[in-house]
């Protein structure tokens, strides 16, 4: 069959670091470019791009690119007005294209800062085509598998019973079918076994039914939404600890939070353990001197001796030693082997002689003194 084409119909593939449009990169684009008037004629052109980050393994185990295989790659920018060129004024197609293979197109082309207008385009997703005319409803499944209408549809015990004989009908049609995984594995999960069932319709591994939360590969518990999607919870909870109020207070269902306050009771837990398994660190008593260490350690400091002035007069040192102590404030003097067990004792002059009694001389010495001054 012939397409009829008014304008250029460009098919595009995009493999990536990831799903996350606004965080991800391109690590190769594919496009088939069909001419008008029926697309007969085609133009091929594959680009390996390096993303300039790491590809992360499970990706990587999904297109078979890996970070050696694009290390020597352009990147998108150096490429990009290439790319914008070839594609033209051409209408764009893809699968599953309009969620995600031509926002992260664009993403590239705005970082790259290359214009690439998508106003005056159309766009067709096949994926829409195929979901809008084979209805994956209860319905469409009942006649698909069972070859009959269901009668009274949308009644509880009407719908209930088709549910069960749709499983019964794919128990016989898929028992002895291979089914491949995205890592390659080919293992036939449709069998009589309540256990396998559960995990073949549990792929996504949910840790809450809304599917906030899942499990990785590991078997901890990371995000499957949001700026912190793909991280493990117990990661954020220490990254962002407010994180875990901000999901506690909005709009998630309960048992989502109910399976949240579990995470971070447990994670709560651990750290605690972790703190008191910590050993204490236990600073080395100081060692007490013994009594006769300390005192031969301790020894008093003898006092300066005062340089001996040459004697003046009584009546001029008198006066002297007024102004200096009313010249100079009183400022102890600091010891700096000063110990507050060490007593010390009164300060005693060398070969002190005792007072000397007055006698008639002295008195007349004053006398002689005072009538000087007057």
């Amino acid at each position: 069959m012939k397409l009829n084409l008014k304008r250029p119909l460009a098919f595009f593939d995009l493999e990536a670091t990831g799903t996350n449009v606004g965080a991800d990169r391109i690590v190769e684009i594919s496009i088939i470019k069909l001419h008008p008037p029926n697309g007969s004629q085609e133009e091929v052109r594959t680009w390996r791009i390096n993303p300039g980050m790491p590809i992360p393994l499970e990706s990587s185990l999904i297109h078979g690119i890996y970070d050696d295989d694009v290390k020597k790659e352009p990147f998108f920018k150096e490429v990009a007005s290439l790319i914008a060129r070839f594609i033209g004024n051409s209408d764009l197609a893809g699968y599953n294209s309009n969620k995600f293979d031509i926002p992260m197109l664009m993403e590239e082309f705005l970082r790259a800062g290359v214009p690439f207008d998508i106003e005056n385009r159309h766009f067709v997703d096949v994926q829409n085509i195929f979901h809008q005319m084979e209805q994956r409803t209860l319905k469409a499944a009942y006649k698909f598998y069972c070859e009959k209408d269901i009668i009274n549809a949308h009644s509880a015990e009407a719908d209930t019973r088709a549910t069960m004989e749709v499983l019964l009908a794919q128990l016989a049609k898929y028992e002895k079918t291979p089914w491949e995984d995205k890592k390659g594995n080919v293992m036939y999960p449709v069998m009589n076994d309540i256990e396998a069932l559960h995990q073949f319709t549990n792929l996504n591994r949910p840790v809450d039914f809304a599917g906030r939360m899942v499990f990785n590969e590991e078997g901890h518990e990371i995000f499957n939404f949001g700026k912190h999607k793909g991280k493990t919870v117990e990661e954020v909870f220490k990254i962002e600890p407010s994180y875990y109020s901000w999901m506690m207070n909005g709009d998630f269902p309960l048992y989502t939070k109910r399976k949240l306050e579990e995470i971070y009771t447990r994670w709560s837990a651990k750290k605690a353990a972790e703190r008191q398994a910590k050993p204490v660190i236990q600073t080395k008593p100081v060692e007490q001197s013994k009594p006769a260490e300390q005192a031969e350690a301790i020894q008093p400091v003898a006092a300066p001796q005062t340089p001996v002035k040459e004697q003046q007069p009584a009546g001029k040192e008198h006066s002297s030693e007024k102004k200096e102590q009313s010249a100079k404030p009183f400022a102890p003097k600091h010891n700096h082997h000063h110990n507050d067990n060490f007593t010390r004792k009164p300060f005693k002059k060398k070969d002190e002689e005792p007072a000397k009694p007055v006698n008639e001389d002295m008195l007349k010495m004053l006398a002689d003194k005072f009538k000087k001054g007057l």
